[in-house]
Order: C-alpha cells, then structure tokens, then sequence
C-alpha cells in the first residue's frame, strides 16, 4: 500500500505522523526496554500537549534477534498470534542522556535520544538496515478513518530481497508490491496460496512481520532505498534476524517459528494421481498402478482426487461407492504392491452432503454476524468453512479423517483453505476474521497433520497441503498448485518454489506436466522436460486436470525418461533423506537458490532458472522444446550424474554455458569434494540406506572429508 505521492508528499487521503524524535527509553525488566517517540521534537513543556506518541518496545526472543513493537494506540487484539518460540536469551540494555542500545548476540538496535529519529541495526561492526528519521509512520485515512502503522527498512547498494512465501513472478523481490494474504489465484498472478511475511537479504539479515493479517509490503518500489511494510490496525511488530549467512538466518528464523519437520522416506517417492476431472474407478486406478509396475516404474504413493467422494457434497470425506464398491479391499490390493495412498480433502463442506448438517447444527461451521452459516457457491453448491477455532469442531473433523485412516489411506491432499471469509464472519472463539484469515490455513493442515501423526506415528506424518502461512513448516509437504502446461509456467514454478523455499519451508512440490489442459494439455517435449524437474526436486507427484498424466499416454521416450529419473531420484536416497534430515534440523530448504551455496560469487544473487538440490548437485532444468539450456557454474570441477563423461573444470570466477541437451538429459552436476552415496536400482524411496549402497567419489580434495548418512528413521551412521 502506498501512502505517498512521490518523495515529498503525501497523497491526499491520508495523514501521516512520524517520530520526530526518541523522547526518552527505559529498561522495562531485565529483557525488555521501551523508547518513547513523539511525533513532534521537544523544546519546552508545553510541546508535550496534543501531540501523539509512538511507544517502541524491544525484546529478543533467540540470540541475534531482536523484536521492535511499534504501538500507537495500546488495544487489545481478539487472536490469532502466530506460534513463536521464547528462549530467553542474554541481553544488554543501556540507556543514556543521549543515546540507548539494546544488544543480543551480535546484533545491536541504536537509538539516539532527543535527536533526529532513527533506529540502526548492527552487526559485527557494520550498520546491516536502519529505520530512518520519517521512516516510521502513524497513519490516517481521513475518507474511511482507517488506521494504519508503516515501518521502513534501508536497502545497501548491492542488496537483494527474497522470500515472502511462494511467488511466481521475478525471484528477486526489489521493485515489487507484495500483499501477504492468501488467495486462491493460480501461479500466473500476483497472488499466491502461501504468503510468509517474511524477507531474506543477501546483506546477511532477515525481516519477519508477526502480523497474522495482510501485510502490505513495498520492497523497493514506493521508496527505491528501503523496505516499506505497513498494516492496518494501531500496531506493528517485526523481528531483524542476523546471520549473516542464509543458512544462519533460515535457521534462528525456523527456531523462532517452529522447527521444519522431516517427512518420511516413502513420501519422496513417485506419487501418481487420478487426476481430477478425469473419468476413474477402482478398474482405472489398477489399471495405472499395474501399467508403472509392467514398465518397471517405481511406484510409492497413489492419490485419489476429489471424485473419490460424491458429486456435489465435497469434502463430505465419505466413498463413492458406485465407482469404489469396496475401498478398503482396494487399499489393501494397492498396499500389497507395496504403495502408499492419499486422498483429497479441502475443509469446505458442501450443503448437500450429511457432513454440512451436521457442522450446521453442532455450530462446527463458520458463522455470518446475523448467526446463519457463511455460505456462497464458489467451489460447491451453498458450502460453509470448518471453524478450526473450535475444538469441538476440530476433534470432529478429526473423527472423520480418522475413520480414513483405520480403512487404510495413509495420508491427505489437504487442498484449498485461501478462500476464507474476512467480512461478516464469525468465528467460534472470537478472533478477528483479518487475522484468522490466513491464519486458518496453519489450524486446518495442522488437525490434519496431528491425526496422522497419532494413528501412524510423527515419523510417518505427512500432508501435502497447498495454502501455508509462517508455521506450517512444521507440517510438510506443500505443492504449488494449480500451474499451467507451458514451458513459462513451468520456469514460473521454479521461481515460486525458490521462493518459497527461501521463506523457511524444507520441501515442496509441483503438479509435474502442469496442471491445467484443455488448449494447454502437456506435449511430449514439455511432459518429459517437466518429468526431469519435477524427479529433481524433493516430492514428485503427476497431477493434471482433464488429463491422465501416465507416461505410456505421450510416447515410447516418456516411458523411458520417468523410468530414467525414477531410478535417479531413488538411487539417491542416501544422500536425499540425509540432506532433508540436515534441513529439517537446521531450518533450511532442500532445494535452494544457487546464492545459498555460493554468496561469495556474485553471479549467483539473481540466478533463478536452476538451482542446487541439497548442498552438492547443481540442476539446470530445460524450459524449452529446442532442448538449449543456458546455465551458470561456480569456480569448481563439475561432474555429470546423468551422462557418462560430461565434466567441467572452472579454474575462477564461475562460467556461463549454453549447451543442448537430448529429451533424456539435462545440466545434472555433482561439485568436487564430494562423497555420494547411491544405491542402484532401489524398489521404493523408503529402503535402508546404510547397506548395498556404492560410494561415489568427485575431485576430492587435499585433507580430510567425511560424510554421514541418515537412515530411513533419520538415524545418523557415521
């Protein structure tokens, strides 16, 4: 949102207070310390009258981080909070006549008093961002009388803003609006499924905003030398987080959210879908799973899509028997094989269906201010939302999932849960429809992902969810969403998934060959090239609308190519699960941009069409029919995993290449110095991966190197 026209003057709407100046400061406790800033410098006694005042409150939760509260009006807020973690760390706090400082780890707040405004943020002896004199700004609307809090971040020179959840334009943030609330708005939008108020810089710091409702953020575009953030509402709070690498940063940012949890091993296999408005039945389905086994295309999880339920009573979580006479007789044929099965849910309950009588009756649904269900059309005919802020409500959603579980499915599609209602909404116990508003999407995946974890066990727990806020990290895995079959959303994909990753979030996903068809069903050349990608990134699932996406319905080569990267992503396991158990642990992403692994090569900031796959192998996916594939290697040696005898050797300075590659192949590189563990020609992902593995050797370096491996419990084996 922006509240200026131009550097010098506010639009005509609005009226804008700034601190002038920090007034006074106090420690509050041994923790806490609080800075007054009027809105007008003070001379005299008489320039304390009829002015407002900003009451600026410092904590540190975790060390190198530190919390700025920015309040104008001191008002309660009717939930829900964002979950964060308080470890207490040690402080140092002073305040003098003319300055104060508040300290935790390395990162120091300066705040100058009874001078020009400004709070500078410091690290290892560097300013790294600053909130500068006028930054801050109390703000009215004096049309509607809306209110509104704004903070201002300095930008260096050279920086770089990433993250912000899961967005498919530019990976690189500068110059871009950004609306964190959820929407369900495709990925060739401005809107996005997942918004994470959260950026990362390549200046070695972090911003999170602890506003479960929309934030508006400029980055770079309303003030080309700052990051504007700014809310409605009477308060603003965000957190600095040092590093100074990514990896630090993602990992006190996780410490403070909530930890990334680790998946287990079966779900990084193949998953096959239904598809979703294809024609299917227990003859299909069998028909699929045979037809990967006769082609000796490893198979790991099967997914029914919406019309496993009856039509127009989505998501009643019941059968369609006419089409499936006998579910737990099919999962149990399909568990024989050895497979694993998931079926779509979204927490939308359509009217006709029992399950909405029920919700209505029992008060399980979210309500209007008059006391009627809220209900439109969108989706299914007359459905209402689960009211996730009622226990009653989520221990009978639970009932339902777990009646699903005791037949045998092993997890759920958690689709859906960005359309939810902020005007005239009601809910269970209270909260303010704004801030529950993307918040709805943590409480539905994580009643979902809790019923799993006690019927099946943590280690067995896993969901794979579209919509997302900060916390649902915790509840692996996410997908994109709804993409298009074109080489642009493809590399579009990318961005978002980089970006999403860059946001705190270990795993993700993609709909391989896109999702919509119609004028746009996937070719052959897009299906295999997007096959390659989609092996190549932690979770692997064909999905698509109105077409089946087996391989055998494209041609001879596709089968062939699946069956190729199949082979490669499960002979990788060792090295896969190890890396997601290390992700996990330390809160950072599997997938990661190439400036994760290589920030001192500047090259690498504004990379976004290729990626590294953990900390040792390069992928440069093709998105184009021509097969050309124009990528960046670091100064290093680089060894191809997926053709014989294709190396390079970057003496300095890294390397740009333009190279063409067969529908087979693409830019798979290992790095030197490291030790790969492989185990050829594995059945499934989930498999012991301490034994019958070779290890593989590239360019090892003078010195001593060691590796670990996880096993399929994430148990360590030096």
């Amino acid at each position: 949102m922006k509240f200026t026209n131009g550097y010098w003057l506010t639009k005509p709407e609005y009226q804008i207070n700034h601190p002038e100046e920090s007034f006074t400061a106090k420690k509050d406790d041994q923790r806490t310390m609080s800075v007054f800033a009027p809105y007008k410098r003070i001379n005299n006694r008489g320039d304390e009258l009829n002015i407002g005042m900003t009451t600026i409150k410092l904590t540190s939760p975790l060390e190198d981080v530190i919390g700025v509260k920015l309040t104008h009006f001191d008002q309660d807020t009717h939930g829900p909070s964002f979950k964060l973690t308080d470890q207490q760390p040690n402080v140092t706090m002073n305040v003098g006549d003319q300055a104060a400082t508040y300290q935790s780890g390395r990162l120091q707040v300066n705040i100058p008093l009874h001078q020009e405004f400004a709070l500078s943020f410091n690290a290892d002896g560097k300013e790294i961002t600053a909130s500068r004199y006028r930054a801050q700004g109390e703000i009215t609307n004096i049309k509607n009388h809306k209110h509104y809090m704004r903070e201002q971040l300095s930008l260096g020179v050279d920086s770089h803003v990433y993250g912000l959840g899961e967005r498919f334009g530019n990976f690189v943030k500068n110059g871009q609006e950004v609306r964190t609330i959820n929407k369900d708005g495709g990925t060739g939008s401005d809107q996005a499924y997942k918004n994470v108020p959260f950026y990362i810089t390549d200046d070695g710091y972090g911003v999170f905003v602890n506003q479960p409702e929309p934030v508006d953020f400029e980055i770079a575009s309303e003030n080309v030398d700052r990051v504007q953030f700014s809310v409605e509402g009477e308060f603003l709070e965000y957190f600095v987080i040092y590093g100074p690498t990514p990896q630090e940063i993602l990992h006190k940012y996780t410490e403070l959210t909530g930890k990334i949890q680790l998946p287990p091993a079966w779900s990084f296999g193949l998953w096959l879908t239904t598809s979703f408005l294809t024609d299917y039945s227990e003859k299909t389905v069998m028909k699929f799973i045979n037809g990967m086994a006769e082609r000796h295309i490893p198979l790991d999880v099967f997914h029914f899509d919406c019309f496993w339920q009856r039509d127009f009573e989505w998501s009643n979580l019941t059968w369609n028997n006419d089409e499936f006479p006998d579910p737990e007789g099919l999962i149990k044929e399909i568990h024989d094989k050895g497979i694993k099965v998931c079926v779509w849910i979204n927490p939308y309950i359509a009217q006709k269906s029992e399950m909405f009588k029920e919700g209505k009756a029992n008060g399980y649904l979210v309500k209007r201010t008059d006391g009627n269900v809220w209900q439109w059309d969108l989706w299914q005919a007359g459905n209402g939302f689960i009211d996730f802020t009622n226990p009653a409500a989520v221990k009978w959603f639970q009932a339902k999932l777990k009646a699903l579980l005791d037949m045998g499915v092993d997890c759920f599609k958690a689709d859906f849960g960005e359309r939810i209602p902020m005007d005239d909404a009601v809910y269970f116990d209270g909260s303010d429809p704004k801030r529950e508003h993307n918040f709805y999407t943590y409480q539905y995946n994580k009643a979902v992902f809790d019923v799993i974890a006690k019927e099946r066990g943590i280690d067995q727990a896993v969901v794979f969810a579209r919509s997302a806020t900060v916390g649902s990290q915790q509840l692996p895995v996410h997908w994109g969403g709804d993409c298009l079959s074109t080489f642009k959303s493809m590399s579009n994909t990318l961005h978002g998934g980089l970006s999403f990753l860059s946001s705190g979030f270990g795993f993700w996903s993609h709909d391989i060959g896109g999702f919509e068809d119609g004028p746009d069903t996937p070719t052959a050349d897009l299906y295999k090239r997007w096959t390659q990608f989609g092996l190549l990134f932690s979770h692997s699932r064909y999905h698509g609308s109105d077409v089946y996406r087996v391989p055998w319905n494209f041609d001879d080569e596709a089968v062939e190519n699946t069956r190729k990267y199949v082979d490669l992503k499960l002979s990788l396991m060792p090295y896969l699960y190890t890396q997601a158990a290390h992700s996990a642990a330390f809160g950072n992403p599997l997938m990661r941009p190439m400036w994760f692994e290589f920030g001192a090569d500047y090259n690498t900031h504004t990379i976004a069409n290729q990626y590294m796959f953990g900390s040792q192998i390069l992928v440069a996916p093709v998105f184009n029919p021509e097969g050309n594939v124009h990528f960046y290697l670091p100064a290093g040696k680089w060894t191809s995993i997926v053709q014989d005898g294709e190396s390079y050797d970057i003496p300095e300075g890294g390397k740009w290449l333009t190279k063409h590659y067969d529908e087979l192949n693409l830019p798979v590189l290992v790095r030197d110095n490291t030790i790969l563990v492989k185990h050829e020609k594995p059945a499934h992902a989930d498999y012991d991966y301490t034994k019958d593995v070779d290890i593989h050797l590239y360019d090892m370096h003078e010195g001593t190197t060691t590796i670990s491996v996880v096993d399929n419990h994430g148990k360590d084996h030096r």
